[in-house]
């Protein structure tokens, strides 16, 4: 009988449990799952071409940005980065020529969403041409009625 009564414990608080952290994927309309991906191409496409106003708009105050390289940053240090990086193109120092993602995946957790995907690149800087790939990893939020992306995570592929 005790025994019949623990059990019985465990299940009703792993139940709670489960239920109260709320941390499973959640299922979104394919409408939802658009609307990010779109966003996250016009991310790309702002990124790729040196947006910075359009990409002010689409990240959080409390942006976090981490590559394989470096130590993580945060929003003003990245814009500080892009700023200085938008002087270079318009200079012809550093010239994108393809910025291209691919094998997106993403997964919602309510209003967040984690997305990994395969980013290939291709840049000419100072007359030399560097090719790379990247493991990617976004953390999207929903804020005040639009997707802001709130992290970034890179690799390099070897």
């Amino acid at each position: 009988m005790k025994s019949n009564k623990l059990s019985f414990l465990y299940t009703l608080v792993f139940i709670l449990f489960s239920t109260a952290c709320g941390n499973k994927p959640q299922k979104h309309s394919e409408e939802q799952k658009e609307e990010l991906i779109t966003v996250i191409y016009r991310f790309n496409k702002a990124f790729a071409n040196s947006e910075i106003s359009v990409l002010e708009s689409m990240v959080t105050n409390n942006y976090s940005h981490t590559n394989g390289t470096y130590e993580a940053i945060d929003k003003e240090k990245w814009f500080e980065y892009l700023k200085k990086r938008s002087k270079e193109i318009k200079a012809g120092i550093l010239t994108i020529n393809s910025y291209e993602m691919n094998q997106l995946k993403i997964e919602f957790h309510d209003n967040t969403a984690i997305t990994t995907a395969k980013v290939i690149t291709s840049i000419t800087k100072n007359g030399e041409l560097s090719k790379n790939e990247y493991r990617v990893t976004n953390i999207w939020v929903y804020e005040n009625g639009a997707w802001k992306r709130a992290g970034f995570h890179d690799g390099k592929i070897q």
